[in-house]
């Protein structure tokens, strides 16, 4: 569900049916006027009607399901010990090969990007600029527009102009950096926090492990997974995602890894792996504050994320490794996804990690340790 909200197509309509009754009836017929009524009259046909409308009951709102919302889940409470917990607990990303966060302020943030620096907004980016501001102006590119986390904006190039996707490696993995107009670059570097743990768990495995990647995004997450050796599902609802993910499995040679690229609403598809009884070790959650499925399912993170995560504890296998949640760009604090996660995990034992994601900036060269940037919120139960 990485596809964002649409305007509504419904405008107009009662001005357009006003005009066609009119054409239809022709003139406009006058009402009769009623003739003058004595002095205080109208305070008390006033008084009468206020009080009518008092003494019929009120009609309530319709409480009925949208056409392309699922039906509420009823969330039994469940029984047992609360996970132990570990709070706060910041994941840092530092400058690492292809990637690091040059310098922040003034509401934007710079960053080399493989053999690119690029400028983006960032609201969070409060202090000022620590670098001159010719370094600012020198980039490659320069996101334009939009401010708003998901607003529409272009990219201007200061110099060559610049196509539209490059190669990048991240953990060893080969993908497409790429310039959308949404001023994303196809990659979410605070991530490698999460990627880096899965590698790891992936690796230190004596089995295949089975990773379910939801709202998947361009793949790097899940190519990471299966070049260390898991078996991964990977569910967008967007297509174009999909083709941009099979676009950097190609890029990375790895056409014969076992990942199932699945193109689907992530709430309709977890539901059926769990009438299935289908169990998945790992699992990665990114769901956006709000989205559309391909046939038009809604998704809002405060409405159905306890429903998702109490579905993902369903199809988590006996012995998993740990199920994570990110959560970009909302009104709440760290410890609100956090007691859902102790909530949903109640009586599975384990640890619920939650805190920040953040970003180091890294001067020029990458190896200047400099202010921290938050990028989103997280929760983690581990075994």
């Amino acid at each position: 569900m990485k596809e964002k909200d649409r305007r509504s197509k419904n405008a107009s309509v009662t001005t357009a049916k006003g005009r066609g009754a009119e054409a239809r009836g022709g003139a406009r017929q006058e009402k009769k006027r009623p003739p003058f009524a004595k002095a205080g009259e109208f305070k008390e046909r006033a008084a009468a009607q206020a009080t009518v409308k008092a003494a019929e009951p009120r009609e309530r709102p319709s409480r009925t399901q949208p056409e392309n919302e699922a039906p509420a889940r009823v969330i039994a409470r469940r029984t047992g010990d609360k996970p132990g917990e570990q709070i706060p607990l910041i994941l840092e990303t530092s400058g690492v090969s292809g990637y690091h966060l040059i310098d922040s302020g003034a509401g934007e943030k710079l960053e080399q990007y493989g053999p690119y620096r690029i400028v983006r907004p960032e609201a969070q980016a409060l202090w000022p600029r620590t670098l001159p501001d010719s370094v600012w102006e020198n980039a490659d590119a320069i996101f334009t527009g939009d401010t708003d986390e998901d607003g529409m904006g272009r990219w201007r190039f200061p110099g060559a102009v610049l196509g539209e996707t490059w190669p990048m490696q991240l953990l060893g993995t080969e993908f497409h950096g790429r310039f959308t107009s949404f001023r994303h670059v196809g990659v979410f570097p605070e991530q490698l926090a999460h990627w880096s743990w899965v590698k790891d768990q992936v690796e230190a495995s004596r089995r295949p492990l089975k990773v379910l990647n939801l709202f998947g995004y361009t793949g790097v997450a899940s190519l990471i997974a299966a070049k260390a050796g898991a078996e991964v599902t990977h569910v967008d609802a967007s297509k174009k995602a999909i083709g941009w993910a099979r676009e950097n499995q190609a890029l990375a040679r790895a056409e014969k890894l076992p990942i199932r690229w699945i193109c689907d609403d992530a709430m309709k598809f977890i539901q059926r792996e769990e009438r299935r009884g289908s169990r998945y070790d790992i699992i990665l959650t990114d769901p956006p504050k709000f989205g559309r499925g391909p046939n038009g399912e809604v998704w809002q993170l405060f409405d159905h994320l306890a429903a998702m995560l109490d579905i993902c504890r369903e199809i988590l296998s006996p012995e998993a490794r740990g199920l994570v949640l990110t959560a970009y760009s909302i009104r709440a604090s760290f410890y609100s996804i956090h007691e859902l996660m102790r909530e949903t995990m109640r009586g599975r034992g384990g640890r619920v990690e939650s805190g920040e994601l953040i970003i180091r900036e890294g001067g020029l060269d990458g190896r200047e340790p400099g202010r921290a940037l938050s990028t989103s919120l997280f929760s983690r139960w581990v075994p």
